[in-house]
Parts: C-alpha cells; structure tokens; sequence
C-alpha cells in the first residue's frame, strides 16, 4: 500500500490534480452547503453551464481557461442577481433570469465552438473535466480565486445564514437581503469556476451539491454541516482519483459515481434513525 501511495505522488501530473482537487473539495463544500439551504441548484446549473462558453470563448482567444470561466461565471451570477430579484426574492422572476441567461449563455458557447478552427479536445475537456490535465500555474490560479471566494463569503456569511433560514425576518431585521444575494451569486460563480475546470461544466455539481446535500442529511448546524461537507468533497475527490489512476476509468464518472453513493448512503441512513 505504501508504495503504491509513493508510486501515486511520484508524478507531478498528480500532484497537480490532488492539490487542484483538494481546494475545489473545500471550497465546492462551503458554498456549496448555501446552495442547498437557499435551494438554489437552479442557479448554480446555470452558472455551471455558463463554465462552458467561458471556457470556450478562454480557447478561441488564447487566454487561461480558468480566467474565462471566473469572468463569465461571476458576471452571470451578478446578471441572475440583478435581473431575478428586487427588495424580496420572486422566485418566478429568477426563474425567468436564469432560464434567459442560461439559453444565451449556451447559443454564445456554440458560436465560440463555431469559430474555433482547432481541435475539439479542449471543449471535451470543458464539458467533462481534466483532472489529470492541470498544470501547476493553474493549481496556483485556482488557489487564489478560492481564496478571495472563501474571504468573500466569511464576510457575509453570518448575514447570509440568516437570510437563507428567514428571508422575511432578516429582511425586518434590516439586513441588506438584495445585495447578498448578489454577492453570494457572485462567489457562487467564483466557486463553480473554480470546481468546473477540475470537473467539467455538466459535472460541477459532483463537488458543489452532492457532498453538501449528503452533509445536510448527517447533521444541522450550520458550522459542523460544512466541516461534514468538505470532509466529504474530499473523499470524493481522493478516492476518485486514486481509483482513476489504478484502473484508468474516467475521473468524471468515478467522481460522481462515488458522490451518489455517499449521497444515497447519508439519505438511508437518515430515513432508517427517523429523522
């Protein structure tokens, strides 16, 4: 075992992908335990969607993939915020926000496609994920913008817990409920560009909802939910990878396979204690 351990660090392609994953765990565990109090997984498959024209659009202009999922990611966040609310949340008003952006989002990732001349298997990448394809400049990207995401979000967080258990109380309490709930769109698209260059844009949601939901199946406060959250990011992301490595099956597919499982074991477990 130890020396299949050794033999697994022994590559920096390795590396790369457990330190990548590692942050994309916890940061995918910590908002993403938001997304599913405030019950918004709608917005963050827009978003993740959305990880799709950023990165495309990344490849035609020759830029960093990850820079063009941050950009066009948080600007979607900050649009869904805008157009889909005003003093309180009118969930039919997002709803139509989201639906809009999200069709234009993807008419303008298939023009970027369009005008892309070169071969398609960057875009495969964008859709599935590259786990074992990141390079250690984008581990140090993917470091800093989960950085500012989880500073962000411990700014607002106390805040933003209240207004995701009672919206009308905070409100009546005077908390600002319009401007975090930009904000945390904001650092949702942050976090989901982060996870989608790691898992790819139809996968995001192996790390940023399926550890998180399983957490709130465990347990209810708030603070032990997301250390549960995370933990279970990480199991995810380790022993996906490590299962890729020894019997070469796609990462996307083990991750998520090994996400479902947890999630479906946490919610039997919840059903058979009563709660």
């Amino acid at each position: 075992m130890i020396d299949a351990l050794s033999q697994l660090f022994a590559y920096q392609f390795m590396q790369n992908a457990f330190l990548a994953g590692t942050t994309a765990a916890v940061l995918g565990g910590i908002v993403g335990y938001f997304v599913v109090l405030r019950g918004e997984a709608f917005a963050g498959h827009t978003l993740a969607i959305v990880g799709f024209p950023g990165a495309a659009g990344a490849i035609l202009f020759g830029l960093p993939q990850l820079l063009g999922l941050a950009v066009l990611c948080t600007a979607s966040g900050l649009g869904i915020g805008v157009l889909g609310r005003g003093a309180v949340r009118d969930r039919h008003a997002e709803s139509a926000a989201i639906g809009t952006i999200q069709a234009f989002m993807l008419g303008l990732g298939f023009l970027f496609v369009t005008l892309y001349k070169g071969l398609l298997e960057g875009v495969y990448s964008i859709l599935f994920g590259t786990f074992l394809g990141v390079t250690r400049a984008q581990v140090l990207l993917l470091l800093a913008i989960a950085v500012v995401a989880l500073a962000a979000l411990a700014l607002i967080g106390r805040p933003l817990l209240y207004l995701s258990v009672d919206e009308p109380a905070a409100a009546a309490a005077g908390v600002p409920v319009r401007m975090l709930s930009i904000g945390f769109l904001v650092v949702l698209g942050l976090a989901i560009a982060s996870t989608a260059l790691i898992t790819g844009a139809l996968l995001v949601f192996a790390l940023l909802v399926m550890p998180a939901a399983a957490a709130n199946q465990l347990v209810a406060r708030p603070g032990l939910a997301m250390l549960v959250s995370v933990g279970l990011g990480l199991v995810i992301v380790w022993s996906g990878l490590t299962i890729s490595y020894f019997t070469d099956l796609p990462i996307g597919f083990l991750v998520t396979g090994v996400g479902f499982v947890i999630y479906a074991v946490a919610r039997l477990a919840r059903q058979l204690s009563g709660a």
